[in-house]
């Protein structure tokens, strides 16, 4: 996690608000409100993308004696098939990408990004 990131982002996200505001002199509460929610959503996906990609679990079947995750299904250890990325939708629209070992189960053949 890259905390000089966030805080330039929260930074100019600051000023960004301070520059709608300086525009929109007549806004609302709401309008204000609204305003500043969707752009700290920007900032609190760029901190769970990175929380999520610090996780130790995004690079699972890397590690000698590390336990792959098993098949929901059929409880059998995956096999790692490589690095994948993975785009998810936060609560507040943002989009936040992941890089994530995608597995498939041997006996079921079914393959997706565990941990789920």
């Amino acid at each position: 996690m890259d905390e000089h990131t966030w805080l330039r982002t929260g930074t100019a996200i600051l000023t960004e608000i301070k520059e709608w505001r300086r525009a929109h002199p007549t806004a609302t509460f709401v309008e204000m409100e609204d305003e500043i929610h969707r752009r700290m959503m920007e900032l609190e996906a760029q901190v769970l993308q990175d929380a999520a990609q610090a996780s130790e679990s995004q690079e699972w079947g890397q590690t000698p004696g590390q336990p792959a995750p098993t098949c929901p299904t059929c409880v059998v250890p995956l096999q790692a098939r490589g690095q994948h990325q993975r785009t998810l939708q936060g609560n507040g629209g943002q989009s936040v990408t992941l890089n994530r070992t995608y597995g498939t189960c041997p006996t079921c053949q079914r393959s997706f990004f565990p941990p789920r």
